[in-house]
Order: structure tokens, then sequence, then C-alpha cells
């Protein structure tokens, strides 16, 4: 059962990479307001994910707290890494379909290794528990449609056409169902190995929610902005602590 749920879970957030072919058809100005609430909810989850369940989680699991506490640290870590070698972006030539900016190779890469893990924290946390698995899977969801739709969009502006875009930024997010895969095949053999990928996917939503996320709501101005931006905020934590009656 547990590979029935992380498979649907991996496959549904693949199929968010195709949400840029309804934002194409969407007012710019539009989706620009849109998207900036989203990106506030997305925040929400996936800080509540992080400290309501993955956290508790990893603590519960383990004897060693300050072993826990790195692991935190090495997924912020790794996802800073992760992050600088996405924003290399130099190229002396304009881009075209015939030779794409080296940034847009960039953005494929750092997108196939971030799904990686993205599958890889599902599995792990349906292993913990169903009600665990569920709400990180609502948190990435959230988190990868305003990703996708800037991915989508800058593979555009980075030379590919948009069909082109589009079976790309699909074949990249599969990458999550190869990690999921991996760690429901290695749980038969490494019993406790959520105890790192649990702690540490905690870390990457920390700092993918405190670093890339929560700076772009602060370029909004406005009271209204920003209240609405607080409430769309407060619902993703909520979405996440609702979770909790469930387990």
């Amino acid at each position: 059962m547990i590979w029935i749920y992380t498979l649907v879970s991996v496959f549904v957030v693949s199929l968010i990479s195709l949400i840029g072919v309804f934002a194409l058809s969407l007012d710019q100005k539009k989706l620009y307001k849109i998207l900036i609430y989203l990106v506030s909810l997305s925040a929400g989850t996936l800080m509540g994910d992080a400290f309501i369940h993955l956290i508790p989680e990893a603590y519960e699991n383990s004897s060693d707290s300050v072993l826990v506490s790195l692991y935190v640290l090495s997924g912020i870590f790794v996802f800073f890494v992760l992050e600088k070698v996405i924003h290399w972006r130099h190229c002396h030539e304009e881009p075209c379909e015939k030779h794409p900016h080296p940034f847009s190779y960039i953005i494929l890469l750092g997108d196939s290794l971030h799904n990686f893990v993205d599958g890889m924290v599902i599995g792990a946390s349906y292993l913990v528990s169903v009600p665990v698995g569920i709400a990180t899977t609502v948190a990435v969801v959230f988190h990868e449609i305003p990703q996708e739709i800037g991915d989508f969009a800058s593979l555009i502006y980075g030379g590919f056409s948009r069909k082109k875009a589009l079976i790309l930024n699909f074949l990249t997010a599969l990458t999550a169902v190869l990690g999921a895969l991996l760690i429901l095949s290695f749980d038969l053999k490494m019993d406790g190995l959520e105890s790192f990928l649990i702690p540490f996917a905690a870390g990457g939503f920390i700092y993918i929610a405190g670093t890339d996320l929560i700076p772009e709501l602060h370029k909004q101005n406005g009271a209204k902005k920003g209240l609405l931006q607080m409430v769309a905020f407060l619902v993703g934590i909520g979405l996440m602590l609702g979770m909790l009656f469930f387990e």
C-alpha cells in the first residue's frame, strides 16, 4: 500500500510540470497577481511541514538530537550549493532554439536533482506514516507550482521552443519517480534510511521557503497585499497543522 501511495504522489507531483501550458494562456499581469499569493501559501506549507511534521518526527526516531540538527543543516547547505549552481549564468550569444542559453541546461540539471530529492523525501515520508507522506506531498505540490511555471518560462526565454520546453520540463519532473523508487527499494535492505532523509528534507524546505520564497513576498508593497500574503502564509501552515488530525 505504501508503494501505491508513494508512486501516485510522485506522479501527481511530476504532472505539475505541465502547468506551464495553462500559465501561458493567462494574462501576465493577472498571473503575477495570483502567483505572489501562491508563493506565500507555498512558503507556509514548506515551513509548516518542516517544523510540524518532519523535524518532530526526526527527533522522535533518533536518540542523537545533535545528529538530527546536523542533518537539517546539511539539507540547508546542499540546497544552498544547488542553488549556487543553478544561478550560474554566463553567455555571450543571443539565445535561440538552435543555441539555447547555457543557463537553460543548468535549470534542467538543477530541476532534475531537486525533483529526484523530492521523490526520495516523499518516499521516506510515507515510510514514516501515511499522514506524514500526504503532508509532505501537499507541501511539495504547492512549492512545485510556482517553481515549474518559472522554470518553463525560463526555458522558453533561454531559447527552447514551447513544445521542447514542456517535454524537457516533464522529463526532469519524472526523476521524482526514480527517487521514490530508490528509497522504497533500499528501505527493504537499509532500515532507518529515512532517519537521514526526513531532517535533510526539512532543511531543504526551510532553505527554499526562507531564501527563495519569502524574499519575493517583501518585493510587494501595500498593506492589503501584505495582509493577503500573511493570510496565505498562515493558511499554508494551517494545512500542515490539520494533517495532524489524520495521524
